[in-house]
């Protein structure tokens, strides 16, 4: 089977992680993969610029168990995006994705992001070209429109012209984008969210990959979804509880598998944390990723405040990650003593919790 098989072509139901400025970096996809083998991970965005004349190492550079791995590309030259595109296939991702979504002062600057929901013609030549230059898949993601445009014309136009260009998926945050008058992370909160134009959306698309992105804040919403659209993508909830991963591979993707507990992943992550260490990489920046893991279970804050102010101490390692697990395990271990000595009868603190 090939890459682009596996990722697209059978419209399995999918889950993603949006890419995220400053919060997908390697560590934290690293860390989301102890949680899911499946979820598609993305870079944050990268612009070609950086790509092509920049530290590639740093930008691109990821480790194998990443895998399945998108790069999101950000730049509005077919040329320059077909170049950026073959370096990430070379690089070994699974995806490269052209961010037509973003509201940011810096791609309003650079003519690419959001602002290119206006030029849909520059999108799908930027398709175009990336697809003549590589064999993984070529994916969109987008607004349903930005400023005063019609969210009913301008997402047509452009899901009209990149599918017609050879993109193997669009994935649609379900807001418009303001890019006068709203800072970007307004832009992630003010304008409502339009499930329904996505939905409507893939009625006159039914044989296209097209997922849904925006406000989703955990699986019991998302996955409702997957009945009617072919992936669903979360960010902020994935990042700040990232435990609803746990359930992924179960839930959305069937595997007879157990989930993978908020113990488990720490445990999981523990060598990948050491050998970071071992580099020189230090501990905030790999355990700032994890504050949110036990979100909503006893000892979470605990585990929060150990991560955050022990781990930034100059000689902080993995002993600090062993210490805030101890520290959000023993209320549970308390907690389930209390349980076995009341047959089963659950206690006032796990009502709480």
């Amino acid at each position: 089977m090939t890459k682009m098989s596996h990722l697209y072509s059978d419209h399995q139901p999918r889950f993603a992680v949006a890419p995220m400025m400053e919060w997908t970096d390697r560590n934290c996809r690293a860390f989301h993969r102890q949680l899911s083998s499946r979820a598609l991970l993305y870079t944050e965005m990268v612009t070609t610029g950086a790509v092509i004349h920049g530290d590639r190492e740093k930008l691109l550079g990821f480790s194998d168990l990443e895998h399945p791995i998108a790069c999101q590309l950000g730049g509005s030259d077919p040329a320059d995006m077909a170049t950026s595109a073959k370096i990430v296939e070379d690089w070994g991702y699974d995806e490269v994705n052209i961010n037509v979504g973003c509201p940011s002062d810096r791609v309003q600057s650079g003519s690419f992001g959001a602002c290119l929901m206006r030029e849909p013609e520059v999108v799908a030549e930027c398709v175009a070209a990336m697809k003549a230059a590589v064999s993984i898949p070529v994916t969109v993601k987008c607004r349903i429109g930005v400023d005063d445009q019609d969210p009913e014309e301008a997402l047509d136009a452009v899901a009209d012209k990149v599918f017609a260009a050879g993109s193997d998926a669009l994935w649609v945050h379900a807001r418009k984008a303001w890019l006068q008058g709203l800072s970007p992370k307004q832009n992630r909160d003010v304008p409502p969210l339009d499930y329904d134009r996505v939905l409507l959306l893939k009625a006159r698309f039914p044989e296209k990959f097209i997922g849904l992105n925006g406000g989703l804040a955990d699986l019991d919403q998302a996955e409702p979804f997957l009945d009617a659209l072919d992936g669903v993508m979360l960010g902020r909830a994935a990042y700040h509880t990232p435990g609803l991963m746990g359930e992924v591979d179960r839930r959305l993707y069937g595997d007879d598998v157990d989930d993978v507990s908020p113990w488990q992943a720490v445990e999981k992550f523990i060598p990948y944390i050491e050998e970071g260490l071992a580099r020189g990489v230090r501990l905030p920046q790999m355990t700032r990723h994890m504050l949110g893991l036990f979100h909503g279970r006893p000892g979470a804050r605990a585990w929060r405040r150990i991560l955050t102010v022990e781990a930034i101490k100059p000689e902080a390692g993995i002993e600090v990650v062993q210490k805030a697990l101890e520290a959000v395990s023993a209320p549970n271990r308390m907690r389930d003593a209390f349980e076995d000595d009341n047959t089963g009868q659950s206690s006032r603190a796990d009502d709480a919790a």
